[in-house]
């Protein structure tokens, strides 16, 4: 470009630095801010929120912070940087410094949006704090933030893994209350969750209520139910579902076939269990180790 007398701009270092940072290669893109110096191009807002980018992916958070301050101190605004900024120090697990920042940017007089809710309540409830997961949600409501379906996901699966199905279950409805339709993501969550707390009853309720719903379970969700109807013994119900997977056009992977073939073991059903390990190497599909002894016989 510069062989043709064609001198580039601030657009154009802003797109290299941001490419070079989304692939972590920080140092590359402080080369390249050399480089505009010595051209006598000055960086902005998006230049340092390309490079504290770069430097959160990494957990440099020490490092992302010093390019803010120094983006504050050149007079750059900071708006988008602050989240980039609060991911970082919650990717790093350093959540009351990301709760600071947080607080920083309403001091400020900038206002969070939901990418800043929604980064600070995942951090927290990765951290098992959902009293503070909670707090934060309440407080989006007051603020005249509307919670989107992420925030709803991100609060359900920080409730359902530290074993608050009820109070999960009581977010999902209250959700359902509001303009927000559930996901399969959610079912997908709770389904999950149910599942492995033993709770199949209503596992098996919300799994009816997917269709009713018009939407259509994922291989995720069969997977879930099918292992859950294995482990209760119920092999004629998981064999059901299983097929009934495939006719609702969603196609079993070979972690399904695994998981069913497995349960059949268990309880003793070689003979369907070979079966099925058959109609998976038809597939393509590799047996685990356990299974694939049982259909060699």
């Amino acid at each position: 470009m510069m062989s043709l007398n064609i001198m580039p701009n601030i657009v154009t270092f802003n797109v290299l630095v941001d490419a070079i940072c989304k692939e972590g290669k920080v140092s590359e893109a402080q080369g390249v801010l050399k480089t505009m110096d010595k051209m006598g191009v000055e960086p902005d807002a998006v230049t340092y929120s390309s490079l504290m980018y770069g430097y959160s992916l990494r957990s440099e958070v020490f490092e992302a912070r010093k390019l803010f301050d120094d983006m504050i101190t050149k007079g750059c605004k900071p708006d988008v940087s602050y989240n980039i900024l609060i991911k970082g120090y919650c990717k790093a697990k350093r959540i009351d410094e990301a709760k600071q920042l947080f607080n920083e940017m309403i001091h400020q007089g900038l206002s969070p949006d939901n990418v800043s809710y929604n980064t600070l309540i995942h951090g927290l409830c990765q951290l098992g704090r959902l009293k503070e997961a909670q707090d934060l949600f309440k407080n989006m409501h007051t603020n005249g933030i509307l919670p989107d379906l992420f925030t709803y996901s991100i609060l359900l699966d920080g409730l359902c893994k530290q074993g608050y199905l009820g109070k999960a279950f009581g977010l999902f409805r209250a959700m359902q209350s509001t303009y927000l339709k559930p996901d399969v993501v959610m079912y997908n969550i709770l389904i999950d969750a149910m599942c492995k707390f033993g709770n199949l009853k209503d596992a098996r309720k919300l799994f009816s209520e997917l269709f009713f719903q018009g939407l259509l379970p994922n291989v995720q969700i069969y997977t879930t139910i099918i292992n859950a109807l294995c482990k209760e013994g119920l092999l004629d119900e998981a064999l059901e579902a299983f097929r009934n997977m495939e006719e609702d056009g969603c196609h079993p992977d070979e972690f399904s076939y695994n998981v069913i073939i497995r349960g059949f073991l268990q309880h003793k059903d070689e003979s369907t269990a070979a079966q099925l390990i058959g109609e998976m190497r038809d597939r393509g599909f590799v047996a685990e180790v356990g299974t694939a002894t049982c259909g060699s016989r």
